[in-house]
């Protein structure tokens, strides 16, 4: 009879306990000249309902580019959740001179955004994935390590460290939701801190918006640390500023880093120790602020 309790926990249990992988890898395509590639991929994105934002080939990472893209199911839903779900607006797709195309697993990286409101978002989520497959092909085979379900929600790399809600995510409060996007929109058109812009979600009513931002300076930004951690993740950029009401925000990055490479040992995350405070002091100059 123990054995046959312990049985039926474990089949209940085990739904929650699955493992989630970040990525997924698409139909491979032939190898060639990355921008026509990419124009190739942007095509069949858009043939299946999804709407390209932003387009970023990041500095110093030759032959790789990533396309940004909006699903109308699945930003209804965010708009209803409101607050830093905006964060889970954007869907990145990444595309190599090779013929490699990845995307992000919705799954795993709303499970980790929407938290205890994932289940009012479920449906869409999974409606936006079936439309990356019919555009993208593949979405069987994932990569780029693994996350219990249950663990997603309350997401840290290491017990201590920052989760999605840290305190340690804001960089900026301004005098209104206007104000701050007005700032980082003119500061990011100025190339603050060898930054650009690489796409924009707002939503003006809930008082939300999310801006995908290149980190271009060659010394500090994407292509410093991506080269040591890994730059086979390419859905994981790029990084991301995220508005809600007055206050500017990011994710901090032992969560973020984290998150979109959840299967780097700590050896190789002390090599770039530095990384989460560079990255901050370079979104705090595109908030409006000093560091």
């Amino acid at each position: 009879m123990i054995r046959f309790i312990s049985l039926i926990a474990i089949l209940l249990w085990a739904p929650d306990a699955m493992a989630l992988s970040p990525y997924y890898y698409g139909g491979r395509l032939p190898a060639g000249d990355l921008p026509a590639l990419m124009s190739r991929v942007e095509q069949s994105l858009e043939s299946k309902g999804l709407n390209v934002v932003g387009k970023y080939v990041p500095h110093n990472l030759a032959g790789q580019g990533v396309l940004v893209v909006t699903d109308k199911e699945l930003l209804a839903a965010i708009r209803k959740l409101g607050g830093a779900n905006i964060v889970g607006a954007p869907i990145r797709i990444g595309v190599k001179a090779d013929g490699t195309v990845s995307f992000m697993n919705l799954e795993y990286w709303t499970r980790a955004y929407f938290r205890g409101q994932y289940p009012l978002a479920e449906k869409a989520v999974r409606a936006a994935h079936g439309r990356l497959v019919k555009a993208l092909g593949g979405g069987r085979k994932t990569f780029g390590g693994d996350v219990a379900k249950a663990d997603l929600a309350e997401y840290q790399y290491m017990f201590g460290m920052e989760g999605f809600d840290s305190d340690k995510n804001l960089l900026l409060e301004h005098l209104s939701f206007e104000d701050a996007v007005k700032t980082i929109r003119d500061n990011l058109a100025d190339g603050i801190g060898k930054t650009a812009k690489v796409y924009e979600i707002v939503m003006p009513d809930r008082k939300v918006a999310v801006f995908g931002i290149a980190l271009n300076d060659p010394r500090e930004g994407e292509a410093a640390w991506v080269r040591v951690i890994g730059t086979d993740n390419l859905p994981a950029l790029p990084y991301e500023i995220y508005v809600v009401d007055n206050r500017v925000n990011h994710l901090f990055a032992r969560f973020r880093i984290a998150l979109g490479w959840p299967d780097v040992g700590m050896g190789t995350f002390m090599r770039i120790v530095e990384t989460p405070g560079l990255i901050r002091d370079t979104l705090v100059r595109v908030a409006g602020g000093t560091p």
